[in-house]
């Protein structure tokens, strides 16, 4: 493993069930080539280890902001086919269905890179479109989205866990238990979820918010590392009681 992180900052020790590998990746926001770099990196830390399973946790938000959406959500499907895969929604998955079932949202999405999603299926939406533009672009992206990308999305779970550790986009509302979390805070919450010191029922490992490397703090890990903009994913390996960051 490269980068293994010696010194844990928490007390006791927190691991996954022996015998399994977990692969977390931070937001992708559309760069292909940099999911084409951490699926090359997982692949050559693989045949290092002796697992019985292995498992990539992806951590939602694949579309908006980078120019790839389409190719990364059909680059996501293949490999769904050869690796075991969690992929969790993001804040931006559930912009991109809420505009198809109401146009009128676009207002807000296109601040998010709704746009840039639209021109990865072939659409020439314009910087600022009218309310009949808006209809005519969420019926012609309806259409050219393939039904497997709609139906990825619309089956994402919001949360997953494994052992000691709670995989989820956002983040999670401080004193609520997990079991009990709203999908509008697994998907949005930012401030009350980062600045809270205390602990979790387990160490929440999550994006959403970017930061220049990956952060691991007494109660949470964040993997995002700002993909569009840098090119970089970042990405956490979990075995055992081990952490490392390949």
């Amino acid at each position: 493993m490269l980068n293994t992180l010696k010194k844990k900052p928490w007390r006791k020790a927190k691991s996954v069930p022996a015998g399994l590998r977990i692969y977390a990746v931070g937001d992708i926001h559309g760069n292909a080539d940099a999911l084409r770099d951490v699926f090359a990196r997982i692949d050559a830390d693989k045949p290092k280890w002796a697992v019985r399973r292995s498992i990539e946790v992806y951590l939602g938000d694949y579309v908006d902001r980078g120019p790839a959406s389409r190719d990364v959500l059909d680059m996501l499907l293949a490999r769904s086919q050869v690796e075991e895969q969690v992929l969790l929604k993001g804040n931006h998955e559930a912009m991109l269905l809420e505009f198809l079932n109401d146009p009128s949202l676009l207002r807000h999405w296109r601040q998010y890179g709704g746009l840039q999603t639209m021109m990865s299926y072939g659409l020439k939406p314009s910087l600022n479109p009218t309310p009949e533009e808006q209809k005519e672009l969420a019926r012609e992206l309806a259409e050219r989205m393939p039904p497997t990308h709609r139906k990825l999305i619309a089956s994402m779970p919001c949360s997953t866990r494994f052992g000691d550790f709670f995989f989820v986009h956002a983040g999670v509302r401080p004193g609520v238990p997990l079991k009990d979390q709203k999908e509008e805070d697994l998907l949005w919450i930012r401030d009350e979820f980062l600045l809270h010191e205390r602990d979790f029922e387990k160490i929440v490992v999550h994006g959403h918010t970017p930061v220049a490397e990956p952060e691991v703090h007494s109660n949470r890990i964040n993997l995002d590392v700002g993909a569009y903009a840098t090119g970089k994913l970042a990405c956490l390996v979990i075995d055992g009681d081990a952490l490392a960051f390949i």
